[in-house]
């Protein structure tokens, strides 16, 4: 059975020109042979994915979305330079191909690189793959310890030591999601005034060693080996790596991670089958990176709160571009109650810590 992550039609509004593309990547990736067609990656909300096929040679191209972005985000260049800094480091990271700031070929810049082909677990498990206890268990070993090895790299050896500011990084990604929360704010949003205000009090102090955090990093944005799908071969969607603390990265990571025993509201939003028999908790994950990384974690409930609040910004800026009618992307328009639950998570977080 097919469980390859496979590519669909383009989504209405989202389509390329197709000959200056063609003429674009033929120019400059050699070998290039064949017609080119294009089909779209239809999961993310971020910027978009487009399956490049031309003759036998399967490329991905990288660009961003249509309508209002944030001012930082989706800087093509950015995420081309530590894909080209990590690769050979890194064996997840695909492999890039060309880069291009040249609007006359797609009207905004771009990147392009090879397909890693492998499976993309979604938010339940395709019908005909299943792990046992024991594999759900070794496959969150294994998504725990591809991110301690990431974490574990020398960003300076690797000629990335501009790439972010360490000093200082907590407090920033703190007040500078705040500005980008109240900026996105629909009227149906909540105010999410009481999180930030607690994020604000409880920031941890600077951590001893900072390290590249992909600030993404999930179970959908991981490729598994179709021969064995307990192994990663790939880690995905590079956008908003930096230089920066790594326990922001686990919390934002274990933001996305619903437990079997979770609210079920919580379970309403869950994206991935992080509840799957066997699968760790999100405390059995915060103990392993301790030990794997040998970083003392205290006081987690702040970095698994931020995380929380920073994945609630995200999908409100998103549902802003569908609120204003930027986009008809039919997902979003849920997004609205993702915030809400979010908001509800966070605040039963804060209720319970002893910070």
């Amino acid at each position: 059975m097919e469980f390859v992550d496979q590519s669909v039609k383009v989504r209405e509004g989202e389509e390329l020109v197709l000959k200056p593309v063609e003429e674009f990547l033929k120019d400059t990736i050699p070998g290039l042979e064949g017609t080119l067609a294009v089909e779209q990656f239809p999961s993310g909300f971020s910027n978009l994915t487009y399956m490049i096929r031309v003759g036998e040679r399967e490329l991905v191209l990288r660009r961003p979305p249509f309508g209002r972005k944030a001012k930082t985000a989706h800087d093509m260049g950015r995420e081309y330079r530590i894909l080209s800094a990590l690769h050979p480091v890194y064996p997840y990271c695909p492999t890039p191909l060309v880069y291009s700031e040249d609007e006359a070929v797609m009207g905004c810049s771009f990147y392009v690189m090879e397909r890693i082909k492998g499976i993309i677990l979604r938010k339940d498990l395709p019908r005909g793959l299943e792990f046992k206890p024991h594999e759900a268990r070794a496959l969150c070993e294994n998504l725990l310890d591809v991110q301690c090895e990431l974490h574990g790299i020398d960003y300076r050896k690797i000629g990335l030591e501009d790439f972010g500011k360490p000093e200082g990084y907590v407090q920033r990604q703190v007040e500078g999601w705040s500005e980008r929360y109240r900026a996105a704010q629909t009227d149906d949003a909540p105010d999410y005034e009481k999180v930030m205000a607690w994020l604000l009090e409880k920031m941890p102090g600077e951590i001893d060693k900072a390290s590249i955090i992909h600030n993404d990093y999930k179970l959908d944005n991981v490729v598994l080996d179709p021969e064995n799908p307990l192994n990663i071969i790939g880690v995905l969607d590079w956008e908003m790596a930096t230089i920066g603390d790594p326990l922001m990265d686990l919390g934002s990571s274990l933001a996305y991670w619903v437990e079997e025993h979770d609210p079920d509201n919580l379970k309403l939003i869950r994206m991935m089958p992080t509840n799957m028999p066997g699968a760790l908790t999100r405390k059995e994950l915060i103990d392993r990176y301790v030990r794997r990384s040998g970083i003392a974690v205290e006081a987690f409930d702040f970095y698994y709160c931020f995380g929380l609040f920073r994945l609630a910004v995200i999908a409100q800026q998103i549902y802003y571009r569908f609120y204003h009618g930027q986009t008809k992307d039919s997902r979003f328009q849920m997004l609205i109650f993702a915030v809400q639950i979010l908001e509800e998570t966070a605040l039963r977080v804060m209720e319970r810590s002893d910070l």
